[in-house]
C-alpha cells in the first residue's frame, strides 16, 4: 500500500480528549507522527491512514482559487477539524540551508528551554528526552508589571510556572497574601480540584512565565507519574495552609454549604487539626455520615456506599451542606481506622482528575 506524504494542521477542537488547535500531524515515508508526548488516538490514526492511502484531494479549486480541504475526525467523546499544511519546497541550495539554519536554532531554543526547566524543582525526576518532550506542550507568557494573571472567581484553564520575575497572590481587598518567584507553580489548585480560582495573582514586575493548558496538564501527568505525585502533594500542602486559617472555626462546631467550603477541603481540615467528631452531610436526596477520631476516619457511609467508597463519593460532592459536631462516643470511638487519610485523600483526588478527562 502507497502512503502520501502530508502535514496536516488540527483547526478546530471540539472537545477533544487529547489533541488542541495549532497541533501538528506528520505523515512521513508512510511512519506517522501525532503530538508531543500524548497518547495515539486510533480512530483519528484511522481517518489518517484512509485520507493519505486513498485518493482524496487536500486542496481543490473554487472559482479558480486553490482552497484548503477540510476534514474531520470519525469522533468519539470529542471531535476535531483539521486540514492539509503546505509545505515550502525550496529547490535552491541556499534556501534549503537557511531553512535547516531554522530548524536548527529552533531545537537549540528548545534545548535552552528545556535546560531552564532541568533547574526547577518539580521537574528534577526527569531525564533530558522528558524535558524536551515536555517543552513542546509549553507556551512562554511575558507579562508587564501590574498585570492580573489570574482573578479571583475565573475558571482555572492553565498551570503556570515562573520562568523569571515575581507575583503577588491577593485577598478580595487588594492585601498581599503571599509572593511567589523564580520556580514556583500557581494555578494546579483550580485544576486538580475543578474548582474556580480563589485569589487573585498579579505581576510585581516583568515577570515571564511557561504555561500548561488544562488538557495538556492532564497529559504530562498520565506521561510522568512522578510530577503527578508532586502536585496532589503541593495541593494538600496548600489546603492544609489554608485550612490553618479556619481551625479555630471548628472548635465549637461547624455548619456550612460546599459551595463555600468544598469537601476536599473540609475534610483535609479535620484531618490536619486532629479533630474528633462527627460530619453529617446531605446534598439533595442523599444523606451521610463520616465519623473521625483525632483527624483520622473511622467510619463512614454516604448514599448507599460505605468506608472509602463513601468517603470518596463525599469527595466528588459539588453542592450538599454540612454540620460537624465535635465530640464520639463511647460506641463511636471503637470503630477502627479506616485506611491512611492522605493515601486515601489522594487516591480521591485521582479518581476526580481522571473523571475530569
Amino acid at each position: 500500500m502507497q502512503f502520501r506524504n502530508g502535514v496536516f494542521i488540527i483547526t478546530e477542537d471540539r472537545h477533544c480528549p487529547l489533541y488542541n488547535v495549532g497541533e501538528e500531524i506528520y505523515v512521513d515515508g508512510g511512519l506517522m507522527r501525532l503530538p508531543g508526548i500524548k497518547s495515539t488516538c486510533l480512530i483519528l490514526a484511522q481517518d489518517i491512514i484512509h485520507l493519505v492511502s486513498e485518493d482524496v484531494a487536500y486542496e481543490h479549486y473554487l472559482q479558480g482559487t486553490k482552497k484548503k480541504s477540510q476534514f474531520e475526525c470519525s469522533g468519539c467523546s470529542g471531535r476535531i477539524c483539521f486540514e492539509f499544511k503546505q509545505e515550502k519546497e525550496f529547490t535552491t541550495v541556499p534556501m534549503k540551508l537557511l531553512v535547516a539554519a531554522q530548524r536548527k536554532e529552533q531545537s537549540k531554543n528548545f534545548s535552552q528551554f528545556a535546560g531552564l526547566l532541568r533547574g526547577i524543582q518539580i521537574f528534577q525526576p526527569l531525564n533530558d528526552d522528558d524535558l524536551l518532550d515536555l517543552v513542546t506542550l509549553l507556551q512562554i507568557e511575558k507579562c508587564p508589571w501590574g498585570f492580573p494573571i489570574l482573578q479571583k472567581g475565573d475558571v482555572g484553564n492553565h498551570l503556570y510556572i515562573i520562568l523569571s520575575g515575581r507575583v503577588e497572590v491577593m485577598d478580595e481587598a487588594g492585601v498581599t497574601l503571599a509572593e511567589m518567584g523564580k520556580g514556583d507553580v500557581f494555578g494546579e489548585m483550580s485544576l486538580l480540584s475543578g474548582e474556580t480560582v480563589t485569589t487573585t495573582i498579579m505581576a510585581m514586575e516583568p515577570t515571564e512565565l511557561a504555561t500548561l493548558s488544562k488538557k495538556n496538564f492532564h497529559h504530562m501527568q498520565v506521561q510522568f507519574p512522578a510530577l503527578q505525585g508532586f502536585f496532589y502533594k503541593l495541593l494538600v500542602s496548600r489546603i492544609t495552609t489554608i485550612n490553618k486559617q479556619r481551625a479555630e472555626e471548628l472548635s465549637s462546631g461547624m455548619v456550612g454549604e460546599f459551595t463555600e467550603i468544598p469537601p476536599i477541603e473540609l475534610l483535609q481540615m479535620i484531618n490536619s487539626n486532629q479533630k474528633t467528631g462527627s460530619l453529617k452531610i446531605k446534598a439533595g436526596k442523599h444523606k451521610g455520615q463520616l465519623l473521625f477520631n483525632e483527624g483520622e476516619l473511622v467510619y463512614a457511609i454516604f448514599d448507599g456506599k460505605d468506608d472509602q467508597e463513601a468517603f470518596f463519593a463525599v469527595l466528588a460532592l459539588k453542592k450538599g451542606r454540612f454540620n460537624f459536631v465535635q465530640g464520639l462516643s463511647h460506641q463511636e470511638m471503637r470503630h477502627k481506622v479506616i485506611g491512611g487519610f492522605m493515601g486515601m485523600l489522594m487516591e480521591g483526588m485521582k479518581r476526580l482528575d481522571d473523571q475530569e478527562t
